[in-house]
């Protein structure tokens, strides 16, 4: 009769913490084979046959199409260089941008993975639409308030967010191994409040 309790505490407990530890590996996203460049990270197997169950698992609950192996690659940046958490109260410049890439796009979402509300109405950047400097490279600030250039607002509540770059017709989702011939733009902290 004594047993009877300790194993439906013991099967409680199991269950609880199995599936907390579970919801932990997917809500940080698919977090085996990352490739990190900087403050950048991106799972090439993601859109493959190849991912493995964590990766299909935390996209199957997210809703996110991942880019295929032969498509591209999506960068993912939380922090800045330094590697302080990225904040919306605060000033960053992403600079140099001239990903190896045929087309990309820069966009920000909030801690959730979306779309914050947006004074102007813009969320990311292309390759097609950004303003180059004359040696051809882009640069764009991050903030709450407006600024002359490539002025990506982080919304204005604040709060974290997420940089999501996608680089489209590149050789570095074919060359993953090669991570440090891959030159990605830098998080650059200006200023907080």
């Amino acid at each position: 009769m004594r047993s009877i309790p300790g194993f439906l505490y013991a099967l409680t407990l199991g269950a609880v913490v199995g599936l907390g530890l579970t919801w932990w590996t997917l809500a940080g996203g698919p977090g085996f084979n990352a490739l990190r460049i900087g403050p950048w990270s991106a799972w090439p197997q993601a859109g493959t046959p190849d991912a493995d169950r964590y990766a299909r698992a935390g996209l199957a609950r997210s809703g996110d199409l991942p880019l295929g192996s032969g498509e591209g690659l999506a960068f993912v940046a939380t922090r800045d260089s330094a590697g302080a958490a990225l904040d919306g109260r605060c000033r960053y410049r992403i600079e140099p941008i001239a990903p190896p890439a045929r087309w990309w796009t820069l966009a920000l979402y909030d801690a959730d993975g979306h779309l914050p509300d947006s004074p102007v109405g813009r969320h990311g950047f292309t390759s097609a639409e950004v303003l180059r400097r004359g040696d051809g490279v882009a640069a764009v600030v991050v903030a709450p308030d407006a600024a002359p250039g490539n002025w990506l607002p982080s919304g204005p509540a604040g709060g974290p967010f997420r940089l999501v770059l996608r680089l489209y017709d590149t050789p570095v989702s074919t060359s993953a191994a090669r991570s440090d011939a891959v030159v990605l733009p830098d998080i650059i902290a200006e200023g907080c409040p």
